[in-house]
């Protein structure tokens, strides 16, 4: 008998239960939720499904997922060193339209404004005890831009990319939650009826000038922009020049798709239980949904 209890016991020893902690079955609870927001509500479930996974995979015990050698810790090269971010925006420039900002430049000035929970975010987290560099990630949440928070917090605090990556991804799949209440705050019945209407043909020199203006222009002001603002451009020029639909559309769906699987498991696998679960990751969800509703009512007030 006791020969079988020691072999059990071994058995035991070397599974993964025998690694459990109480914030790994806190965190697989959370990838849970994520799931369910997911599947269930169709939330983001193209970015949420990948983080989902990554989180509840890192919180599997013993399974050496993210040690050195381990599958994550090689697709996780991506974000450390800010190759998915920036092929992510490649494929946001190729999907995206410009021509209403170029009938009304304008309109620039409508994307400044809503830039306002950024700085409300930066200073919270400054407040709350964060170093610049860490509340620079924090606040740009307030950009409803997953991969720029990404890039920035693997740029400059590493530790948070879990955290600030989960906040803009979260709230950007919760924006139909957060934002009716500001807007209905702000505006009335009337305004909500107004239809924003391009305002004139765009002619198709002036789209392909664009990219290559914008990149120029944004690159010689900041240069530090240029590997997102240049990869934004390029997947833009391949949409309207006419010449690359190809690779415009592989930019759109395969390139993009393919990326946003890595990128998102990556991220989910910075959610371990002894990273995560800190007091500074309820700061972040905290000041992520603040810059969230601020930048939307600045937007709105402009």
């Amino acid at each position: 008998m006791e020969i079988y209890l020691n072999a059990l016991f071994g058995i035991f020893s070397q599974s993964g239960f025998a690694g459990l902690s109480w914030g790994n079955l806190v965190m697989i609870g959370v990838a849970s939720i994520l799931l369910y927001l997911a599947i269930g509500k169709g939330f983001e479930p193209l970015l949420l499904v990948p983080i989902s996974i990554g989180c509840l995979l890192v919180n599997l015990p013993l399974s050496g997922i993210m040690e050195e050698g381990g599958f994550l810790k090689y697709v996780s090269f991506g974000i450390e060193h800010e190759i998915f971010p920036i092929i992510i925006f490649m494929g946001i420039g190729a999907l995206t339209d410009f021509g209403p900002l170029i009938a009304n430049p304008i309109t620039f000035l409508l994307g400044a404004a809503a830039q306002l929970g950024v700085f409300i975010a930066l200073l919270g987290a400054v407040a709350l005890g964060f170093t610049v560099k860490e509340a620079a990630p924090i606040a740009i949440i307030g950009g409803a831009d997953g991969p720029t928070t990404i890039y920035l917090a693997a740029k400059l605090a590493p530790h948070l990319l879990g955290a600030t990556a989960v906040a803009a991804y979260s709230y950007m799949s919760l924006v139909p939650i957060i934002q009716p209440p500001v807007i209905r705050l702000l505006t009335t019945k009337q305004d909500r009826k107004i239809r924003m209407e391009q305002l004139r043909p765009v002619s198709k020199k002036e789209r392909i000038l664009f990219p290559i203006v914008s990149t120029v222009v944004a690159g010689l002001i900041l240069p530090a922009s240029v590997p997102l603002i240049g990869m934004l451009m390029f997947g833009n020029l391949l949409r309207e020049c006419g010449v690359t639909d190809r690779l415009s559309l592989a930019a759109q769906n395969e390139v993009l798709n393919a990326t946003t699987i890595f990128l998102g498991i990556s991220v989910g696998a910075t959610m371990d239980a002894t990273v995560f679960l800190t007091p500074a990751t309820i700061k972040i969800i905290l000041l992520g949904l603040v810059a969230f509703a601020a930048s939307t009512a600045g937007g709105l007030l402009l």
